[in-house]
């Protein structure tokens, strides 16, 4: 009888306690950005258990995101009308030079950019009203055969981790899965800006010397302008600092700020989706799964449609236990549909030289150059292109 009241036995009863007293929860949401809340919403949504982990305290810190949705995004998602800006018809492409640029106007808004923070808070509320818990403050530390070790709140068993955790994904790591190794680097400046003062447009620098292998750009809606440049790392060689703040001092479009001025940055993963994005532990959505445009580098159409994806293969999977559902989440078959969109990105990259890029724009300024521009910054197409309702999966 003294044999459960030992020291071993003690050790052994507290350890039983524990185990007994652990969290479980079916699904277990690392990162709570715009995939990982939308996910899981999703999956509350069909009455799974849902914890979300983040370690920023509040979401408005830490964004990387200019937050320009699409118009495709914007007429197939509910995205809240009070928190967009208003709409962006007009797109103006630079030379280095930045002199005569090659003006593309659509018929219809094409663009409008949101209020980020906001738009995460919106998530935020919509995932907990459908049921899922949300804990900010609390880092993931790795997971292993279930068991979630986090930082800032107790151990959780979870039958199944989604890895919203970013670029450089350490679910991504854990579960054995793929990781972005094509990487741009941005940064940016928001600021608000007098209302009134000009059109809302797009404006567009390629200048390698500014942004090597992507543009600078500027964004002004008429509530507020983003300026930024991003590019390949490795050729950044002044720094992106010191480069952003070198070309927002005469970036065409740009307007004097009437408030605070916010600086944002990270890492955009440009290799296109990954080939490994799920197995029996767990998948990937949002940057994680490289789920960004590699040529234009958007990334918020393809988080909120590859989150709808991952939602219903998990449901499926959860409660079926088929490990056949598993395929319908195939990053290889996803990254047959963007061939083009990753010729035109090594295409881009190759453009080193002022002297190239002068040239570049003299291109688009022919009908058919304005043409594929039109395409590309106006088209109806979706990247990645899923079907969001794979109810025959695992059959």
């Amino acid at each position: 009888m003294s044999g459960g009241f030992g020291a071993n036995g003690t050790v052994a009863y507290k350890a039983g306690l524990a185990s007994r007293s652990m969290q479980k929860v079916d699904v277990l949401v690392v990162g709570a950005g715009l995939a990982g809340l939308r996910t899981a919403r999703l999956l509350a949504q069909q009455d799974l258990d849902v914890l979300v982990v983040d370690r920023r305290r509040v979401l408005a810190a830490g964004i990387r995101t200019t937050g320009i949705f699409v118009r495709r995004t914007l007429d197939d998602f509910d995205l809240p009308e009070h928190l967009l800006g208003p709409g962006v018809r007009d797109v103006l492409l630079y030379p280095p030079s930045r002199r005569a640029p090659v003006r593309l106007t659509s018929d219809r808004d094409e663009y409008r950019v949101a209020e980020m923070a906001a738009v995460y808070e919106h998530e935020r509320r919509a995932a907990e009203s459908a049921g899922a818990r949300v804990l900010l403050g609390v880092r993931y530390v790795g997971a292993s055969r279930g068991l979630v070790r986090l930082e800032g709140a107790e151990a959780v068993r979870a039958r199944f981790v989604v890895g919203a955790d970013g670029a450089r994904s350490r679910v991504a790591r854990d579960l054995g899965l793929d990781v972005n190794r094509r990487f741009l680097v941005g940064a940016e400046l928001v600021h608000p800006v007098a209302q009134g003062t000009a059109a809302p447009a797009f404006h567009c620098v390629l200048d390698p010397r500014v942004a090597p292998g992507y543009l600078g750009w500027v964004i002004d809606d008429g509530r507020h302008a983003h300026v930024g440049v991003a590019g390949y790392p490795e050729a950044m060689r002044a720094g992106v600092r010191h480069l952003l703040d070198a070309f927002a001092a005469d970036a065409p479009g740009r307007a004097a700020p009437i408030g605070p001025v916010e600086r944002r940055g990270g890492p955009i993963p440009v290799g296109g989706v990954l080939r490994r994005l799920a197995c029996p532990a767990g998948l990937l959505v949002g940057d994680a799964a490289g789920a960004v445009s590699p040529l234009t580098a958007g990334g918020l159409d393809p988080c909120l449609r590859l989150s709808e994806l991952a939602a219903a293969v998990t449901v499926a999977y959860l409660r079926t236990g088929d490990q056949r559902v598993l395929r319908r989440y195939d990053g290889e078959a996803l990254r047959r549909r963007f061939r083009g969109r990753l010729a035109l990105r090594r295409a881009f990259a190759g453009i080193r030289s002022p002297l190239a890029a002068e040239a570049a724009v003299q291109v688009l300024r022919s009908r058919a150059g304005r043409a594929v521009a039109a395409r590309i910054l106006f088209g109806d197409g979706s990247f990645p292109a899923v079907d969001a309702h794979p109810v025959d999966a695992g059959r």
